[in-house]
């Protein structure tokens, strides 16, 4: 299944930070903001987390989670998040199945988005994501769609 805006979003099940399995599903009921991202410890990408990261609790006010995946394992996420102090599971996709149901392989991550709303449909996509001001263009979305 391919990620499609007002379609159910693609279910996955993949690794957290702790090794644990976590399902898309296992987030209805809450606001997914999911994103995709190339690499752990990178500027572009630690900016990226931190900018989410300074602005959790007001996408926890939106009822909305935040979860990051790349294609780093699992040992790599827990380095990055204890550095970062990142308070949000990230997901190790090291076979880049799910960055492809999602459209966002293409022999590495194109970094992007997806707002999945509380009964699991795709609300927005955003693509080829700029990281400066991203975070607030998200938070934006999910103020105007609540």
């Amino acid at each position: 299944m391919r990620a499609e805006e007002g379609k159910q979003a693609p279910e996955f099940t993949l690794p957290n930070q702790n090794g644990e399995q976590v399902n898309l599903s296992d987030f209805r009921g809450e606001h997914v903001v999911l994103y995709f991202y190339p690499k752990d410890m990178t500027p572009g990408c630690t900016n990226e987390a931190c900018d989410f990261r300074d602005n959790k609790e007001k996408f926890s006010d939106l009822d909305a989670v935040i979860v990051g995946i790349s294609p780093d394992p699992v040992e790599s996420h827990q380095k990055f998040i204890d550095k970062h102090d990142l308070p949000f599971m990230l997901l190790a996709d090291e076979d880049h199945q799910v960055a492809a149901d999602y459209g966002v392989w293409d022999g590495g991550i194109e970094r992007s988005t997806f707002i999945i709303d509380k009964e699991g449909n795709l609300q927005k996509t955003f693509r080829n994501v700029k990281v400066d001001g991203h975070v607030e263009e998200a938070l934006s979305f999910l103020r105007e769609a609540s």
